[in-house]
């Protein structure tokens, strides 16, 4: 800690024309973290919002796409008597809380593995310099940038693939045109689900990371039982507020981006005979990399 560096007091009162009170300073660092955690908390939906408005103007082209492109009237499809209405909102909720289980899990078993890297080379007993090595340091940078980046390279390919996939499922044509409505309610969905989501994971991991800040600054019990057990503030509140939940911003964004260019070449006249048969093989794609995302992140013995 800076206070215990050699004649640090006099050096900062030199340089910097006071005595710095080194006891306050942290209580008003700790009390200015949980004010930046309100913020962000509050912030970040509204950032999730313009998502949302941009996903819903490119939802509003693809319908009138399926539209001119097929003859469909939108209103004789797009109900809750259409069953590819219902099968599609189902699977956009679905793809959403598999994407926020997904990156939570990547978040800990990277954590995981840089705790256990941490506990085997850098031993902070109390003959050991406190400073820790510059080499040691990077390699825990390494280890959870090599998790963070598998982690999202199985969700990009995930989906991605799920966007290809139900938008050559809903190419429709003359003899089943109620299944068009099949990918426009799946973005729909992505972006309903994503925006409550996104505001519910935001403003929950606000809460969980300023329990803990309650119990260090207001009631001054670091250190204590009471403190422990707030600690999964950090742990479960962090990777709500800061991965998950500003996260649905891209993938809400991508969707419905991508889904509109894939749904414009799976109805084309030269591809709408494949396109199912097409889809099944991204679907395949997609269940894999599912799988990927969980089975091969986990924390191994």
């Amino acid at each position: 800690m800076i206070e215990e560096i050699p004649k640090i007091s006099n050096e900062i009162e030199s340089d910097f024309g006071f005595k710095p009170d080194f006891e306050k300073a942290k209580y008003y660092l700790e009390a200015n973290d949980g004010a930046g955690n309100t913020f962000k908390a509050t912030a970040k939906p509204v950032l999730i919002g313009t998502a949302v408005v941009g996903a819903t103007t490119m939802i509003f082209s693809l319908i009138l796409l399926i539209k001119n492109k097929l003859g469909i009237e939108p209103e004789s499809v797009l109900n809750v008597l259409n069953p590819y209405t219902i099968l599609g909102f189902i699977s956009g909720g679905a793809v959403i809380y598999w994407f926020t289980g997904s990156s939570l899990q990547a978040v800990t078993t990277g954590a995981y593995r840089a705790v256990a890297y941490i506990k085997k080379n850098i031993h902070l007993d109390a003959n050991s310099s406190k400073s820790a090595s510059i080499e040691k340091s990077k390699e825990v940078v390494k280890i959870c940038t090599q998790y963070a980046q598998t982690g999202m390279f199985n969700i990009f390919i995930g989906i991605f693939s799920f966007a290809l996939a139900f938008a050559f499922f809903s190419a429709a044509d003359k003899v089943h045109p109620e299944a068009a409505s099949f990918f426009v309610s799946y973005l729909i969905s992505i972006a309903v689900f994503g925006l409550f989501q996104a505001i519910f994971m935001a403003n929950a991991g606000g809460c969980w990371d300023n329990a803990k800040k309650v119990v260090e600054v207001d009631l001054q019990e670091k250190g204590t039982p009471l403190h422990e057990a707030t600690v999964i503030g950090d742990t479960v509140g962090d990777p709500f507020k800061d991965t998950s939940s500003v996260a649905l911003n891209p993938i809400i964004k991508f969707t419905t981006l991508f889904g509109l260019l894939a749904m414009e070449i799976a109805i084309s006249d030269r591809f709408v005979a494949i396109a199912p048969y097409i889809g099944i093989v991204f679907f395949v794609i997609a269940l894999y990399f599912v799988w990927r995302s969980f089975y091969k992140m986990r924390i191994k013995k």
